[in-house]
């Protein structure tokens, strides 16, 4: 009776949990509209701009390189008026012009606060799925700009502006995890095969290490390991609580499965110790651990979830 209580009050929590983040997606999402719309209505001083053909004459190394991207073609159909090529992102350059060249009379991406680059950035880009949390992302918040990643005019990966191709990118930052992928093993990142941003969304997310989910939000790895998903008749409980992190080392391990054991007992074992007291169904008393019942998974096969046995033992 106790337990369906604490069921029936954990799902009502949850039920709860949900409707306030809906709620805050739902005064987000109204807010960037309202700024959408006014950004459309603001009137535009066409006589502050001077043209991407002005703007050719001084850099035109760097126009070259802008008109081979995604973001000449999209620039020019930006809004009507002067905001359109190279000063929909720089603003108005008719005072630059004026100036002989003068820095700063325009907004020059190079220097300026993270925070700024990040915000012209946005003004296009923050009303998709993709980019929708990127204020709470990690990145943002520890000030790091969209250009520390992308290049609008030296991209050297083509595909999203990239200013260097994955994995090298993020292990210029992150080099904790670089020794990971070279582990006997691991994830093939490396080697093109899987990416970073396959399983995380560098631009933001709700889930811890702003991990990806899917629309039923599973755990990322289920994008991949579908067997793995169930739903199942008998459940491996750790699977729904704590994730496979719990067994296993995402990026790489010098255990076979990429587990955090070299042996799949002594990783049993963290839980289901000799006694009840953690809650978990104990080992029983005729296993002999140091002989034929060492390898947990001999007998258990099914250990992520089982339709038929409750002990997943098929």
């Amino acid at each position: 009776m106790r337990t369906l209580e604490r069921c029936t009050g954990f799902a009502a929590w949850l039920t709860i949990v949900a409707a306030l983040l809906l709620s805050s997606q739902s005064v987000a999402a109204s807010e960037k509209a309202d700024k959408a719309k006014q950004a459309a209505a603001a009137p535009i001083d066409a006589s502050q701009y001077v043209g991407s053909d002005t703007c050719k004459t001084c850099h035109e190394d760097i126009y070259k390189s802008f008109e081979t991207t995604p973001h000449w073609k999209t620039t020019f159909k930006k809004q009507a008026g002067g905001a359109q090529g190279c000063e929909a992102c720089h603003g108005p350059g008719k005072a630059h012009v004026e100036g002989g060249g003068d820095k700063s009379k325009i907004f020059i991406f190079a220097g300026a606060e993270p925070g700024e680059v990040s915000k012209r950035c946005m003004s296009c880009h923050e009303y998709g799925e993709e980019h929708a949390n990127f204020d709470r992302s990690q990145h943002n918040v520890n000030g790091v700009s969209c250009i520390a990643c992308h290049s609008p005019h030296h991209a050297k990966a083509a595909q999203y502006l990239l200013v260097q191709k994955q994995p090298e990118l993020c292990y210029s930052c992150h080099t904790e995890v670089k020794q990971d992928f070279a582990r006997p093993f691991r994830h093939r990142v490396d080697q093109g095969l899987v990416e970073c941003t396959d399983c995380h969304n560098q631009h933001g997310g709700f889930l811890t290490k702003q991990l990806r989910a899917t629309a039923a939000q599973d755990q990322v790895c289920f994008k991949c390991h579908a067997d793995k998903a169930g739903p199942f008749s008998f459940e491996h409980e750790p699977v729904k609580t704590e994730g496979c992190q719990a067994c296993h080392s995402p990026h790489g391990s010098t255990n076979p499965r990429l587990l955090k054991r070299a042996q799949v007992n002594l990783l049993c074992l963290e839980c289901h110790t000799l006694t009840q007291d953690s809650g978990t169904p104990p080992i029983p008393t005729f296993h002999n651990q140091s002989q034929k019942y060492s390898a947990c998974t001999m007998c258990h096969t099914a250990i992520h979830g089982s339709n038929f046995d409750a002990f997943f033992m098929k």
